[in-house]
């Protein structure tokens, strides 16, 4: 393995673990209608616990409300009972063959709670950053150790991680503030 491929392979891990901060970030609540934020709740199907999205359709009435179709007719008490006991708080009400799932409006403590999350959730993407760059870090003095690379090579490389770094701790500080705006503003 050469600097070059462990530069390219810290870049694309770094890149996954913002796409999964993303992904969690997905999750928080924001007291905007979301529907993605019913993507955690999981139906018993037959026996096996499947996703909410593979057993309905998930959709957005209104900025408050999510609406829930089930594709067979007996899975509305399931789904019904699924939401209710997720730990979102949310308490739906069936309609017919239609869920509707309101959002309640959120508190001002809510909303701490919900910014001290995505703070928590980011300084978790930040420590598997930081983590990557140690183990990059680490395979490239391997590489001198090996004298497979010179100690000046060892020293650009560090250097070049390290902005890599600087680069993605960025991206998630930008996510984080996005979030926490995306909060405040509902």
């Amino acid at each position: 393995m050469t600097i070059a491929d462990i530069r390219s392979a810290t870049d694309t891990k770094m890149n996954q673990s913002i796409a999964a901060f993303q992904n969690n970030l997905t999750k928080i609540r924001t007291g905007r209608a979301n529907p993605a934020l019913l993507d955690s709740i999981h139906v018993d199907y037959y026996g096996s616990s499947v996703p909410l999205s593979q057993v309905a359709n998930v959709s957005v009435l209104d900025s408050r409300t999510i609406s829930v179709q089930p594709w067979e007719k007996g899975m509305g008490a399931k789904i019904e009972k699924a939401i209710r006991e997720s730990d979102l708080g949310l308490n739906p009400a069936s309609m017919g063959e239609l869920i509707r799932v309101p959002l309640p409006a959120m508190s001002e403590e809510r909303r701490k709670e919900m910014t001290k999350l995505v703070r928590n959730e980011g300084e978790s993407a930040k420590i598997a950053t930081r983590n990557l760059r140690r183990d990059a870090n680490e395979a490239v003095k391997k590489l001198v150790k090996d004298k497979l690379a010179s100690e000046d090579d060892q020293k650009r490389a560090e250097a070049e991680i390290q902005k890599v770094t600087d680069r993605h701790i960025a991206e998630i500080d930008r996510l984080i503030a996005a979030k926490e705006a995306e909060i405040m503003a509902v």
